[in-house]
């Protein structure tokens, strides 16, 4: 037996250029495939503190196929009115630790990407525009993930702030095929829309979904409390509903809870998981006119798929610093 192991501690610096958008999505999508066929993946835990008012919060995967499993924590608020990000990923097979990432950098990317899976896996082909509700990162990961799924023509951005949208339009211009456009209301950017993205901390929902046309796509990443929602009843009740983790619905995915409290669903609404579509377990949309909702409120799924790509990646390129975990056996010996 080893008498320690060694693990890649990895900035949030050193993994900021390892991967492209495109590279995460394939490595989520893979993740999500394998839940799909059963790899256990659970929603998030959140503790609340009240002064310093904050919240901590982990939540767990394991993916076999990748050879990864581990998960996010990280502390948000507090005194420091910031948020921490920590991600240990572990070896699948041996359960060695592999590294322990500040995960802060590769956030809006790997959130994207499971948004990205989404649309790839339940908005129709052959579509061109794409409506943003936000303007923050967040926002930014989910437009550049998304913009390697499909060939989106224009982008409608709409923001409260209206400076914030316009810097976003500005810069996703240079970065990204498509016209992007500031408009000024989430209606004006859902007009038309083959899809739309809500990528906000709103706690009331941020269109109404009388507006959304027949065979749009929704993906929603901002509705991960049960009392948060950007999406309203109309819209949960029109669409076909696929969260990331089905357990969800009983504990935060806060649109699917307020549209049950008000009567309009049932647990019974919900289609499937993302990784049932992913893995053919189950079709996404079945018709062209159907309306569909990717809830997207956090998994440890495109966490540990998006660390172990940047581990892989790192180990590559000579980066990281070596660190030493002693195993167990060893350590409780000299106790």
């Amino acid at each position: 037996m080893t008498s320690h192991s060694s693990a890649l501690s990895l900035t949030s610096e050193e993994t900021r250029d390892l991967a492209t958008p495109a590279a995460y999505v394939d490595a989520v999508r893979e993740g999500y495939r394998q839940r799909g066929e059963g790899a256990p993946a659970e929603p998030r835990t959140t503790l609340f503190n009240d002064d310093p008012t904050g919240m901590l919060t982990g939540y767990l995967a394991i993916l076999p196929d990748t050879g990864a499993m581990g998960g996010y924590t990280y502390a948000a608020g507090f005194g420091q009115r910031d948020a921490h990000f920590a991600l240990p990923i572990f070896d699948a097979d041996s359960g060695e630790p592999l590294a322990v990432i500040d995960g802060a950098a590769m956030n809006p990317l790997k959130t994207g990407a499971a948004g990205a899976v989404g649309v790839d896996a339940l908005a129709r082909r052959g579509i061109s525009d794409l409506a943003v509700i936000g303007s923050g990162s967040q926002a930014r990961g989910q437009l550049l993930a998304t913009a390697t799924v499909r060939d989106f023509d224009r982008v409608e951005v709409y923001s409260p702030t209206s400076k914030h949208r316009e810097a976003f339009a500005a810069e996703m211009n240079e970065r990204l095929d498509a016209t992007v456009a500031a408009v000024a209301s989430s209606a004006a950017a859902i007009e038309g829309a083959d899809v739309v993205i809500t990528a906000t901390d709103a706690s009331e929902p941020v269109f109404d979904g009388d507006l959304l046309d027949p065979g749009a796509h929704v993906t929603a990443m901002g509705s991960y409390h049960p009392e948060k929602r950007e999406l309203d009843t109309t819209t949960i009740e029109r669409a076909v509903y696929v969260p990331d983790l089905e357990a969800r619905i009983q504990q935060d995915a806060g649109a699917f809870i307020a549209a049950r409290e008000a009567g309009v669903v049932d647990d019974d609404h919900v289609h499937a998981e993302l990784g049932d579509v992913v893995a053919g377990s189950a079709v996404g949309r079945s018709s062209p006119d159907d309306i569909t909702v990717f809830d997207s409120g956090g998994t440890a799924i495109e966490t540990v798929a998006a660390g172990k790509l940047l581990y892989d990646r790192a180990r590559e390129a000579g980066l990281g610093t070596e660190i030493e975990f002693t195993p167990a056996s060893a350590a409780f010996q000299d106790l």
